[in-house]
């Protein structure tokens, strides 16, 4: 049995045994857990070990502890959606503005009518490179939105859409520096993470490294099919992924050879599409914050801007992740792609596992970071275990 260590207020205990089920059901290594309810945290839970890479039952293996960080991958997407839903907030930023007019070099190759909310909603067709970037290329802040601005569309802008895995870190990050004179990475620590004392980073500082654990791919149990079931083979989107030809794989890789996502330079690089690091409760409590005030602090979204942020602004077959996924600007949406817990929840999962929303008919926020990366792109089994759990609370 795995020692869950943290708190779960009465009634939320279903999503403790969730979670301490996960890592016999799902093979968990090590995570952790937390949810707000009108603004008040409600469960915060860990259990494992701290780094994804040990081996099962090691009894030197550093724990979880309740500031252990994880990167999160493209739940990182999200929190990146934020900055300029709150820059169109205040009026600075137009999203039915094409991106030229704020990033002139943008307008090249057939680019001149892409619109803000393009990028936003996975419509801007570019989610591939035609020359991918090196690891040094992809976090060295200038060869990125370089590469993007030379890139023709994979398809006319605005009129389809399809996952952009990688891309969006250049197109949503150049976009903010040109309009703020500030990256990304910065805007949030300085307007959302340091008024809310969230330990969440898009761009991991020195002194944090040694909280945020390492993580491994692991291979989630095998489980044996219902005797007398034939299992037919079906085109997924894991198996477009080792298709060096399809559009998912060229765009999940971007940058090539893939990055070490342990490395200290890569945790430092400000990727606003893969390389957040957070804790389960930062999270949980940044969305909360985003529908509602937090130990009196204002709600982030004033009620238009959360209209915007989980109107649906794509839907249907995903011209990458070769599934109906549904989007609103810069959320992932409710949907058979990435179940959330009801039609008005809004958040971004993380490829492996990570999972951050919020459902504001409920009042609930959510966020869980793993470091036992399983092969799932959208709905990872633990974290939909989770949410069930939650579900049940709810109702």
């Amino acid at each position: 049995m795995v020692d869950v260590q943290g708190t779960v207020e009465d009634g939320f205990e279903p999503v403790r045994d969730a979670f301490a089920a996960n890592f016999d059901r799902h093979g968990e290594r090590g995570a952790a857990v937390a949810v707000y309810r009108d603004g008040r945290k409600v469960v915060d839970l860990r259990a494992g070990t701290k780094d994804g890479d040990a081996e099962p039952g090691d009894p030197t293996a550093a724990p979880w502890e309740p500031g252990t960080a994880q990167i999160i991958r493209s739940a990182t997407k999200g929190i990146a959606a934020t900055v300029p839903l709150l820059l169109h907030q205040r009026g600075q930023l137009d999203l039915d503005a094409p991106v030229g007019t704020y990033w002139p070099e943008f307008k090249a190759a057939g680019k001149d009518r892409v619109l803000v909310r393009h990028l936003l909603s996975h419509r801007a067709g570019l989610p591939v490179l035609d020359t991918p970037l090196t690891p040094a290329q992809a976090v060295d802040g200038t060869s990125g939105p370089a590469a993007v601005a030379a890139q023709a569309p994979a398809w006319t802008p605005g009129t389809d859409h399809g996952y952009h895995a990688q891309t969006y870190s250049w197109l949503i990050g150049e976009l903010v520096l040109r309009v703020t004179g500030r990256t990304l990475g910065a805007w949030v620590a300085e307007e959302i993470s340091g008024p809310l004392g969230l330990d969440l980073w898009i761009g991991l500082p020195a002194a944090a490294q040694e909280r945020v654990g390492r993580f491994a791919p692991v291979e989630p149990p095998a489980r044996p099919a219902a005797a007398g079931l034939r299992v037919r083979p079906k085109q997924s989107v894991a198996d477009a992924y080792a298709d060096p030809a399809s559009l998912t794989s060229r765009a999940f890789g971007a940058i090539s050879p893939a990055p070490d996502e342990n490395a200290p330079a890569y945790r430092a690089a400000e990727l606003p599409a893969s390389a957040g690091i957070a804790t389960a409760p930062a999270l949980a409590r940044a969305y909360a914050a985003l529908i509602g005030p937090v130990d009196g602090h204002p709600r982030l979204f004033a009620p238009a801007t959360l209209t915007l942020a989980r109107t649906e602004e794509s839907a249907g077959p995903d011209r990458t992740l070769l599934v109906n996924t549904r989007f609103g600007l810069g959320f992932m949406l409710h949907g058979p792609a990435s179940p959330l817990l009801g039609p008005g929840s809004f958040g971004h999962p993380g490829r492996g596992g990570a999972l951050a929303f919020a459902d504001p008919e409920n009042g609930i926020a959510f966020g869980y970071v793993t470091n036992g990366m399983q092969p799932n792109v959208t709905a990872d089994p633990r974290a939909q275990a989770l949410v069930r759990a939650v579900s049940r609370v709810v109702g």
